[in-house]
């Protein structure tokens, strides 16, 4: 349909159902990611086809699955929807710097330790900041700041992803952590070469945390780690340590935090240089709130330096 010379144009509801769908390829999940019923995301995207001319989605009993248009478009969709982002971003930050919402992406090896840190921060020192806090893992999160559903990360760094900037925080050591009796447990100065020889537990595929454990092992000259027991988080793992199963790595700042909860755990400290892990946060490069983004990794760091870390930057 047209009006004069203009042809109707799409909606931005209609561009995020389809950019949903495209990415879920399932109805109901991609109505629960983007807040809409399935069936007002299933108007839209019907609406969007009608709009353009095209069938974008070919629906089956079983599946849902993207015609060759809605293969080519889907691109399209996303990338008007991440311009669209910048140009909301932009706006918030020329209003006001340290105002309106933060969505911060957090992964979980680092949340528990630092939000305390980085909320009192926030309320603190930027009392109209709206803190929004996503725990996810570096993947989800990596995708979620690229497409604008994110703002902000603190993870685990490098990440070497083009367009993505990083601003340092701190580095932090890694602690061995052995059951009661265990020949290493309350020793300083350990060598890595240990690592060759221990029964190492780790956590699940996909977090950061178990790729620096593998690097670390492959390091000290061992091929690899067999993943007989493994765990979704610290808090488990550092169980299973204490049940007498092996030994895991832990990042400092998480030390305190784990270990309390059980009476059955030792630590021990590498022989310097330890093995480590840094810590930053990352943005878009050239993010319309860069500036306020380096300023808050700086206050961070100020308000780190009572935490078991190297404040760097």
């Amino acid at each position: 349909m047209t009006v004069g010379n203009r042809r109707r144009q799409p909606s931005l509801a209609q561009l995020r159902a389809f950019a949903a769908v495209a990415e879920h390829l399932h109805f109901r999940d991609a109505a629960g990611a983007i807040g809409m019923s399935q069936p007002a995301l299933s108007g839209a995207v019907s609406a969007l086809e009608e709009t353009l001319g095209v069938t974008l989605v070919e629906r089956t009993t079983r599946k849902v699955l993207l015609s060759p248009a809605g293969e080519r478009l889907a691109a399209r969709a996303k990338a008007v929807l991440a311009e669209v982002g910048a140009l909301m971003e932009e706006a918030d930050a020329l209003r006001a710097p340290f105002t309106g919402v933060l969505r911060l992406g957090v992964i979980p090896t680092v949340a528990p330790y630092l939000l305390p840190t980085v909320l009192g921060l926030v309320h603190d020192r930027y009392p109209r900041l709206d803190l929004q806090v996503h725990e996810e893992q570096t993947a989800n999160l990596l995708d979620g700041l690229a497409g604008g559903r994110l703002d902000l990360l603190l993870l685990a760094v490098p990440l070497r992803v083009p367009g993505v900037t990083e601003l340092p925080l701190f580095d932090e050591d890694f602690v061995l952590v052995t059951p009661l009796g265990h020949e290493l447990g309350g020793r300083v100065g350990v060598p890595r070469a240990v690592l060759r020889e221990l029964n190492l537990l780790l956590l699940d595929e996909g977090h950061c945390l178990r790729d620096q454990a593998l690097d670390i092992c492959r390091e000290a000259g061992r091929a690899g780690v067999p993943a007989t027991t493994t765990a979704a988080g610290l808090s488990t793992l550092v169980q299973l340590v204490a049940g007498g199963l092996g030994v895991t790595l832990l990042p400092r700042t998480a030390v305190r935090v784990e270990t309390a909860r059980s009476v059955g755990l030792l630590t021990a400290s590498f022989a310097e240089p330890a093995p480590s892990r840094r810590v930053a946060l990352a943005m878009r490069t050239g993010a319309a709130r860069g500036e306020e983004y380096a300023e808050l990794a700086v206050a961070l760091r100020e308000s780190m330096r009572g935490l078991p870390v190297r404040t760097v930057g």
